[in-house]
């Protein structure tokens, strides 16, 4: 099984010195446009003005945008898992993961960033500045960019199951292929009122109970099963492809 994530737009400074390997993390395929993007975000850097208008920010994300982009070729690493802060990755907690855990993450969790497309969840990146829906100049949308190649690595992987927990903007920059058996999953109330906040958490708490138990999930049949059993609340719906995860508030860590 593989499961993808979407980032977050926070993110923890700092790391391990030296400099970032996108050839060595996961979906190599994707190193070409990884690249494109590096240079572009790179470049976009040494204008400050043109990096506030592209990526829309305050003067306190402009100081942080310039001096990560600038340097993504060249600057602290640190997992992807333990890189991204916020809700879900808060939520998801793996630094206190034992390394079993933090293992199973790595063999199984991809980010989706909107620079280096899907990343390991141990592999090793820079901090940076892009978003999903930003136009950078010299680069076609990132969608553009993104969704072939990615849904393209996907089906070269070929796992045997795709659990989706990204967001919308994020599945546009690479569908996960119709070939591929999967599930996108949408976090709602008992009443099926969808979340937002909690939304975020409920993913986080979901992603680590998996962790933590490790089940082999092969199919979207031994997923359910394995919820039913461990008491996760995930459960069938009417649209094809998607499953809801239960929620109304924050669940209790144990």
């Amino acid at each position: 099984m593989k499961i993808l994530l979407p980032p977050s737009e926070t993110k923890r400074p700092g790391g391990t010195p030296g400099a970032p390997e996108p050839s060595a993390w996961a979906l190599p395929g994707l190193l070409p446009q990884r690249r494109q993007v590096i240079d572009a975000l790179m470049a976009l850097a040494v204008d400050a003005e043109a990096t506030r208008r592209v990526l829309k920010l305050s003067d306190k994300q402009l100081a942080e945008a310039l001096h990560d982009n600038a340097r993504l070729r060249t600057a602290e690493v640190m997992p992807a898992v333990d890189r991204y802060t916020g809700v879900l990755y808060d939520a998801l907690d793996a630094a206190t993961l034992d390394g079993y855990a933090r293992r199973w993450l790595g063999a199984h969790v991809l980010v989706h960033s909107a620079p280096f497309g899907p990343v390991g969840a141990l592999d090793a990146i820079p901090s940076y500045r892009l978003g999903a829906g930003a136009s950078v100049p010299a680069l076609p949308p990132l969608r553009r960019l993104w969704a072939d190649a990615v849904s393209a690595e996907l089906t070269a992987a070929a796992p045997s199951f795709v659990l989706d927990l990204r967001s919308e903007a994020y599945v546009d920059l690479g569908p996960v292929p119709e070939g591929l058996p999967s599930a996108y999953v949408r976090v709602v109330t008992e009443q099926g009122k969808a979340l937002n906040h909690f939304n975020k958490h409920a993913k986080g708490d979901f992603v680590r109970r998996l962790a933590q138990e490790r089940p082999k999930i092969a199919s979207r049949r031994t997923l359910l099963n394995w919820a039913e059993r461990s008491g996760v609340p995930l459960r069938e719906t009417s649209e094809h492809g998607v499953l809801e995860l239960v929620t109304d508030q924050p669940t209790t860590r144990k």
